[in-house]
C-alpha cells in the first residue's frame, strides 16, 4: 500500500545526487524527501523518517542531522567505502550501517584498467593532438609504454583488487599484489597472482603500482615520498582508492622530479581539488573525477541494493550487507 511506505531522506536528484533515471526505484519503495526540503520543516518530517541513502557520500550523516531523525533506523550507503561515516558514533544511537559490495566491483576494475591503459599510451594526448585545428600533420612522436607482458602490482586484493588482476591477465601481464592476508592459493592461480609479503618489494619490480585499498588509519598516505622513491623511475601509480591513501605533495614532488613516469587518478583529496592544485598543471597526470562506479547498470545495482538493505533493517529482518564497528 503507498501510504505503508516508510520514508527516506536523501540528498537531491540530479547534480550530486541521484540521476533521474534510478528514482523510480526508491520512489516504489519509499516517501522520499530531499534534504533541501526536510530542512524547511524538520519538526514534521524528522519523526517519519526510517531510512537515510547517501549517494556520493551525501546527505553527510553529521550529529546536527542525525539528532533531527528520532525514527531513523538505517544509514544506507551507495558504495563500499564508509570513511565518510562515523560508524561507532551512528551504531551508538542503535542505526544500522549498510553499503553496497560486490555490485561495483567490475565497474571499477574497468575504470582501473581504464586509466592504466590511457596513462600508458597517452590517449588523451592523443585525442588532443588529433581534434587541435591548428594541426595539419600528425607526428609520430607520441610514444607510450607497452602494457602487454608489463608488471602490474595490486595493492589491496579484495574483490575489485582480483577483478583488476583478472583484467591484467587478459592482457598478458605480470600480476603481483600485497595484502593484508594471504589469498588461497586457488585464488591466486585463478588470476595468475603472486604474492608480496613486504610491499617494498611490489613497489621496486612494478611497472604499474594499482592502489585498491580501503581507506583506513593505517592506509592514509600509503603511498608517500619513500614508497614513491622505491617504485622505478619508468613506472606509473594507479589509485582508485582514495585520495587520502596517497600523499598528494609527495606524488607532486615524484611527478617534477622523475622519481615515476605517471599518474593516474580516479580519485584526490578534496574532491574537486582546487583550481591551483599542482597535480592539476602536471602533463605526467591522469584526473578523473571519482567515477568508478559511474555506469546506468551498476548504478542501478547499487541503488537496488541500498534499497533492499534499508527494507530489512526498516522491517527488523537480517540486514544483507551490514556493516559493524570493529
Amino acid at each position: 500500500m503507498e501510504d505503508n511506505k516508510p520514508w527516506a531522506l536523501i540528498s537531491e536528484v540530479g547534480k550530486q545526487g541521484y540521476i533521474e533515471e534510478l528514482m523510480h526505484v526508491l520512489k516504489q519503495h519509499f516517501h522520499i524527501i530531499c534534504r533541501k526540503d526536510f530542512l524547511q520543516n524538520p519538526a514534521v518530517h524528522g519523526p517519519k523518517i526510517q531510512a537515510m541513502l547517501i549517494w556520493n557520500g551525501l546527505p553527510a550523516a553529521e550529529p546536527s542531522l542525525l539528532r533531527l531523525l528520532p525514527s531513523l533506523k538505517v544509514v544506507a550507503n551507495g558504495g563500499v567505502g564508509i570513511d565518510h561515516l562515523d560508524l561507532p558514533y551512528i551504531s551508538s544511537l542503535g542505526v544500522k550501517v549498510t553499503n553496497t559490495p560486490g555490485v561495483v566491483s567490475d565497474a571499477t576494475a574497468d575504470m582501473a584498467m581504464g586509466l592504466l591503459l590511457a596513462s600508458a599510451r597517452r590517449i588523451v594526448e592523443g585525442h588532443q593532438l588529433a581534434v587541435d585545428p591548428n594541426i595539419t600533420n600528425l607526428s609520430q612522436s607520441l610514444m607510450g609504454i607497452e602494457v602487454t607482458g608489463s608488471t602490474m602490482g595490486i595493492i589491496g586484493m579484495g574483490h575489485i583488487g582480483c577483478k583488476i588482476a583478472q583484467r591484467g591477465k587478459g592482457f598478458d601481464m605480470r600480476i603481483l599484489y600485497h595484502n593484508r592476508t594471504r589469498r588461497s592459493v586457488e585464488d591466486e592461480r585463478a588470476v595468475g597472482a603472486n604474492y608480496r609479503e613486504n610491499v617494498d618489494d611490489l613497489l621496486k619490480e612494478s611497472d604499474f603500482v594499482m592502489l585498491a585499498v580501503n581507506l583506513t588509519p593505517e592506509t592514509t598516505d600509503l603511498i608517500s615520498h619513500r614508497e614513491l622513491s622505491l617504485m622505478k623511475p619508468t613506472a606509473t601509480l594507479v589509485n582508485i582508492s582514495r585520495g587520502q591513501v596517497v600523499d598528494q605533495d609527495a606524488l607532486v614532488k615524484a611527478l617534477r622530479s622523475g622519481t615515476i613516469r605517471a599518474a593516474a587518478l580516479d580519485v584526490t583529496y578534496p574532491e574537486p581539488l582546487p583550481r591551483d592544485h599542482p597535480l592539476l598543471s602536471l602533463t605526467n597526470v591522469l584526473i578523473t573525477p571519482h567515477v568508478g562506479t559511474n555506469t546506468y547498470a551498476t548504478s542501478r545495482k547499487m541503488v537496488q541494493k541500498m534499497v533492499d538493505n534499508a527494507l530489512a533493517a526498516v522491517n527488523g529482518q537480517s540486514i544483507p550487507n551490514e556493516v559493524k564497528p570493529k
